[in-house]
């Protein structure tokens, strides 16, 4: 078992970055996620499987407390690799204008070899992903301030 952790600081405040979360992929708070994971080529070497993937991810947000908190979990190759992630943005404790951004992941390989070393390839790819996740969100931010949408997250901004 491996554990991966990552924070980042978005500088912008909570409601636009939960509403940029929520329009990130925009349907229902229980999301079926097909994504493209940008796996490393020795887990498809292994697996020999696609990049694409399918995940599950409940997400749940608190605007009185100012906590959104997503919890995902994959679907493809669940019967070697399982990941389970949870994200958690929240208002920075020091300045309202920014949103802390915290991420974990526990993950799991099981019935094939050298799992050590495919669960270390998963983390780095986790990292790479979460990365690519945040420049998402910055696009989605930007998008949102340029092209303007009546939202139902409007009331998020207590």
């Amino acid at each position: 078992m491996k554990f991966w952790t990552s924070q980042h600081v978005f500088d912008h405040d909570w409601a636009t970055v939960v509403t940029a979360a929520l329009n990130k992929y925009p349907n229902p708070s229980h999301r079926l996620l097909l994504a493209n994971w940008g796996i490393a080529p020795a887990l498809n070497k292994i697996f020999n499987m696609s990049e694409l993937g399918y995940a599950s991810e409940h997400s749940t947000i608190d605007a009185r407390r100012r906590v959104m908190t997503a919890r995902t979990r994959n679907l493809t190759l669940n019967r070697f690799i399982n990941i389970e992630e949870r994200l958690e943005y929240t208002q920075h404790p020091t300045d309202s204008t920014k949103t802390l951004l915290k991420q974990e992941a526990t993950i799991n390989v099981e019935n094939v070899p050298l799992t050590s070393y495919v669960e270390t390839l998963v983390a780095k790819t986790l990292n790479t992903n979460a990365t690519k996740g945040r420049l998402a969100m910055e696009w989605v931010i930007k998008r949102m301030r340029t092209v303007p949408t009546a939202d139902a997250t409007e009331n998020l901004a207590l």
